[in-house]
């Protein structure tokens, strides 16, 4: 489990270090996990050892939400002095992701009817 976070953890330090030495504007984990998933790619999939780590993480995964709980109530005030901008900000995005999703499956639909079917 030591090998399998420490891989985790280095590939999430050398996404920062990208994302910082490029001024990126993606945040380094994020950078960090596509270059895991490409490596992973490349090597067949994960070992053992990193899914069963992965698994045990997930199982936890509501610890990392602990933070942001504590953010909120933290800047409760500033949240109530904004509230519109973050509530057209969440509306807005969740409309947004609606609808690219409802125009990717019409066109997969489409795409679909007009080859023959789905592909076995």
């Amino acid at each position: 489990m030591l090998a399998a976070l420490t891989l985790l953890l280095v590939f999430q330090l050398l996404g920062e270090v990208i994302a910082r030495a490029l001024a990126l504007p993606v945040p380094g984990p994020v950078i960090g996990m596509a270059l895991l998933f490409v490596t992973l790619l490349l090597r067949g999939g994960p070992s053992e050892d990193l899914r069963q780590t992965a698994g045990t993480l997930l199982q936890h995964l509501s610890l990392l939400f602990v933070p942001a709980g504590t953010g909120i109530v933290l800047y409760g005030d500033r949240i109530a002095a904004e509230w519109l901008p973050l509530t057209v900000a969440l509306v807005g995005s969740t409309a947004l992701a609606i609808i690219v999703t409802a125009l990717v499956l019409r066109a997969l639909t489409r795409r679909q009817t007009t080859t023959g079917g789905p592909r076995q």
